[in-house]
């Protein structure tokens, strides 16, 4: 089922006991987080703080923080679900006569489907503050005590290319300042970044508009690595199965989610920057203080009772590895599309998305591991990826204990590890210079003799099938 917005899918959370309501009073700085942090490492519910103080807007965090939770926001009992949808839009079937070119048309109608709709009034704006808008309602966390200050972290920002009027959703924390300005943390990799630079290059102030609490599958959207060109609201509306409505902004020429809680309408200027950070970074340590942009809020728009939303990031696993998965099962059928030869892939919740990617291929050719490794640092953020470890297809890249008993078996370090220079990500703080550095990719299939190695490969040990089927069959034979 698709959520039309964050109350809906709360009621969900609450129906199935997975929704705790904490009437206490709690601490935005500090306390919120900890309570959180404990329930996200424990597998533990969604939290709705109703009782925030100095703040009558209540608090929810820990909205995905189980693979099971993830799944209920998407609307799907397995994330496969979703990658087999969209290998059906990416790989359609070629008709071959005129009836099943008929039967193709309900698949590209229900395409058309998703794009978003809008329309002229919303719950979002019940409420409209123009003349002394103002944050300071809003319960917004601080996470860890190194923090520069309290940040938004559930944020959907929509920007607007200054040429071609492309919309781009994505989510970067934003750093409150004071009551009407925050950082603006766009990675210079990334869409938000680039329509800014549209804007520098001009020198014209840009608009932004912020939504907070749309539906989970909006939430989530804003997160996923989409190419240039495709909506993330139209991805969205894929991922409901349903449009997403959406309102224009009081202030500017933007759209936004029309069933959210809260939206912060503003600009940043194409000259200003400020400090932003120090942040406790989704890579377990701080990421460093730096100049960023600064947006300054114009206008809030809200419901009449608004919830606020946010998430806490730290040493993994938290909240986010949810969204980060999802992502890498969503997007595998995308990735095989580009290198076919991929069975499987892996991006472990400790490698934090970016340090560690596990690929299972089908190898064919001397010199194949390489090559996949060369493709995987040329896909999108992919390039990220420090160390890429290609395995053999029979190898289960999910189990990672078998990932380092293959490693440790198949690899000989001189002949088997290629090092690169590229891009790495803004939060890698081992690099010699922020966003440059060196990664490492790792074959750790079997070697062959095309490949110049001159001695025999050993079997695994595995017992015979007759055997195995002997003692299954006869296991309570034997007393067990």
């Amino acid at each position: 089922m698709a959520f039309r917005d964050l109350r809906e899918f709360l009621s969900a959370l609450d129906a199935r006991g997975e929704l705790k309501r904490i009437a206490a009073p709690v601490s935005a700085e500090l306390e919120a987080a900890e309570i959180a942090d404990r329930a996200v490492k424990s597998g533990g519910p969604a939290l709705l703080f109703e009782n925030v103080q100095g703040h009558s807007v209540p608090l929810v965090m820990n909205l995905f923080g189980t693979m099971g939770r993830m799944c209920l926001a998407l609307g799907v009992s397995s994330l496969e679900e979703i990658g087999e949808r969209m290998k059906e839009v990416i790989e359609p079937e070629i008709p071959s006569n005129f009836l099943e070119k008929l039967k193709m048309l309900p698949k590209l109608a229900r395409l058309a489907d998703f794009v978003p709709k809008t329309v002229v009034s919303a719950p979002c704006q019940e409420v409209v503050e123009k003349d002394r808008p103002s944050l300071s309602f809003l319960p917004i966390v601080k996470t860890w005590p190194g923090d520069g200050g309290p940040f938004l972290t559930l944020p959907l920002v929509f920007t607007k290319d200054s040429g071609t009027g492309r919309r781009n959703v994505g989510m970067y924390r934003m750093h409150v300042y004071d009551e009407t300005t925050t950082g603006m943390h766009w990675h210079i990799h990334k869409g938000g970044a680039q329509h800014y630079r549209g804007f520098r290059r001009k020198r014209e102030r840009m608009p932004v508009a912020v939504a907070l609490g749309g539906d989970p599958a909006t939430i989530y959207a804003a997160t996923a690595p989409l190419p240039e060109d495709i909506d993330e609201m139209l991805f969205a509306g894929f991922l409901r199965k349903e449009p997403v409505e959406l309102v224009r902004c009081k202030t500017c020429d933007i759209e936004v989610p029309a069933r959210a809680e809260v939206i912060l309408e503003g600009f940043v200027d194409p000259e200003e920057l400020r400090t932003e950070g120090p942040f406790g970074d989704h890579t377990g340590y701080y990421s460093l203080a730096d100049q960023y942009p600064v947006f300054h809020l114009t206008c809030v728009t809200r419901r009449k009772d608004p919830i606020y939303p946010a998430t806490i990031v730290g040493r993994p696993p938290m909240e986010d590895v949810y969204l980060g998965k999802a992502t890498e099962r969503i997007f595998l059928p995308l990735l095989r599309k580009i290198v076919p030869e991929v069975v499987d892939m892996n991006l472990p919740i400790e490698g934090i998305f970016h340090n560690f990617a596990f690929f299972a291929i089908d190898k064919r050719y001397p010199g194949h591991a390489r090559k996949v490794m060369s493709a995987v640092w040329g896909l999108g953020l992919l390039m990220f990826s420090k160390f890429v470890v290609v395995f053999d297809a029979d190898v289960n890249i999910q189990d990672l204990s078998e990932v380092i008993w293959r490693i440790g078996n198949n690899v000989d370090p001189r002949r088997d590890v290629m090092i690169v220079e590229g891009p790495v990500d803004a939060l890698e703080h081992a690099s010699p210079i922020p966003s440059y550095g060196s990664k490492m990719g790792i074959d750790a299939t079997r070697k062959w003799a095309s490949e110049g190695f001159g001695r025999e490969w050993p079997d695994d040990i595995r017992m015979a099938e007759e055997i195995v089927a002997l003692v299954t069959r006869r296991w309570k034979e034997y007393g067990f």
